[in-house]
């Protein structure tokens, strides 16, 4: 099959992206502790910006403090902030590729807590994060409120940073998941019970953004079409319907909307995102960092440590990759909602051969596709598209040590056969550190 469908524009609302793949958001304790950016995350979205994608999403960008999935990730909170994202932008630019910040409040399923945080995570329910027990705190009216305005505010310094468009970050057990989802939202409120009263937190969001930054910038949503609570935890409901999630796309369309990104998965991580091996001595070697922040995770380091448990726990984290396949595993959910909304559709899922993101692309299931872990093995594998390779000669092994090592270690590719040696490994690890620092009216440092 031919790869012309990939190399064909695309337009997400009022901003026009050159192909159909694009990165996605991909993250790395690249920034400084209190949430000022560094050269580091500048390289490092420079490099697949030179790889040849379309567009970049960004490493979520948090709105709020106490909304921050992990320590030093350079946020989106203050004004502060803008010049730094300004410089991202120009940098990403130069080589002919759109930016569009993801904004994301973490809710309940915050990794470790910095210390201008709260021990509790907001969120829809006071239960705590069923995998780890991260602690939550159930939300009232008027803190909904605050956090609508916080994702508005965040909106509108994007847009004076000069990003190409912003999305928010609805998928994998973010805040806005934890409201939409019937299996982590227990309110009796207007915005727990039917799906409409799920849906009125991120529809609400949706609208006071539209209307703070107008018709003419681009706003996109990344949604979990469907939970999988139970492929995560067997003894867990399974989550929202299709169909609810479907609908839940037309309101959101409705409300403003420019694209829906289509995900899976009611938490992060989770079987389906991103599907393939459950790294075992990886996970052993950095979960630790992990045992003071939530009541269920001594127990869990136990078990992944503990042969058959962490056999079994293996054999049951690669059901849905054994079942389903890994590249392309989203598109029967892009496709339903595709073919329920007016606006283009994108879908992650371990893409990373030419041929199958052109057929699916071809056959109307999605519009364009974003890649995360293959472009982490190959930052350049658009450009490799563009020269005629069906797929990278080294392609991403779906391993996911890069995710269970991102805690203690650098953000790159750790799969050794993939490399010559470990030396050369570590190497092209360490590479995003070669820039220069910022100077200090760029970095947006936090104010005491």
């Amino acid at each position: 099959m031919s790869a012309d469908a990939i190399f064909q524009p695309l337009q997400l609302g009022p901003l026009t992206v050159k192909h159909r793949v694009l990165r996605s958001s991909l993250g790395g304790r690249w920034d400084n502790y209190d949430g000022s950016g560094t050269s580091t995350r500048i390289d490092w979205d420079s490099k697949f910006a030179r790889g040849g994608v379309a567009a970049i999403i960004s490493s979520n960008a948090p709105v709020h403090q106490r909304g921050m999935l992990v320590a030093n990730y350079a946020s989106i909170d203050t004004d502060e902030r803008i010049p730094f994202w300004r410089e991202v932008v120009r940098r990403v630019h130069e080589h002919d590729c759109r930016y569009i910040m993801q904004l994301v409040h973490a809710g309940r399923e915050r990794i470790l807590p910095g210390l201008q945080a709260s021990p509790t995570g907001l969120s829809a329910t006071d239960s705590p994060e069923p995998l780890n027990g991260f602690q939550a705190e159930r939300m009232n009216v008027e803190q909904i409120r605050e956090v609508i305005a916080q994702f508005v505010a965040a909106a509108r310094r994007a847009r004076e940073a000069g990003v190409d468009g912003v999305e928010l970050a609805g998928a994998q057990g973010m805040l806005f998941t934890q409201f939409l989802s019937s299996a982590i939202n227990d309110r009796k409120d207007e915005y727990g019970g039917s799906v409409e009263n799920r849906a009125r937190f991120a529809v609400e969001t949706v609208r006071a953004i539209r209307a703070e930054v107008g018709p003419d910038f681009c706003l996109g949503f990344k949604i979990s079409i469907r939970d999988h609570m139970n492929e995560l935890l067997p003894w867990m409901r399974s989550g929202n319907t299709l169909e609810e999630s479907v609908q839940i796309c037309k309101w959101l369309e409705e409300a403003g909307l420019d694209y829906l990104h289509v995900s899976v998965g009611g938490g992060f991580p989770h079987p389906r995102n991103p599907a393939g091996e459950y790294p075992t001595a990886n996970v052993v070697a950095t979960y630790d960092t992990l045992i003071s922040s939530g009541s269920r995770t001594f127990r869990n380091y136990l078990m992944f440590r503990t042969w058959p448990l962490n056999k079994g726990f293996r054999w049951w984290w690669e059901r849905p990759g054994r079942k389903h396949g890994i590249e392309g595993i989203n598109l029967p959910e892009a496709r339903a909602v595709k073919q329920a909304v007016g606006i283009p559709v994108l879908v992650t899922g371990g893409f990373q051969t030419a041929s199958v993101i052109a057929g699916a692309i071809e056959r109307g299931d999605c519009d364009a596709v974003t890649i995360a872990r293959p472009l982490i093995a190959n930052p350049e594998l658009v450009n490799m598209f563009a020269q005629g390779l069906d797929r990278a000669p080294r392609p991403c092994t779906y391993c996911n040590k890069c995710l269970f090592t991102f805690l203690e270690h650098p953000l790159g590719c750790y799969d050794e056969r993939r490399y010559e040696s470990r030396e050369q490994m570590i190497r092209e690890v360490l590479s995003v550190y070669a820039g220069a620092p910022l100077p200090s009216e760029v970095v947006g440092a936090t104010q005491l």
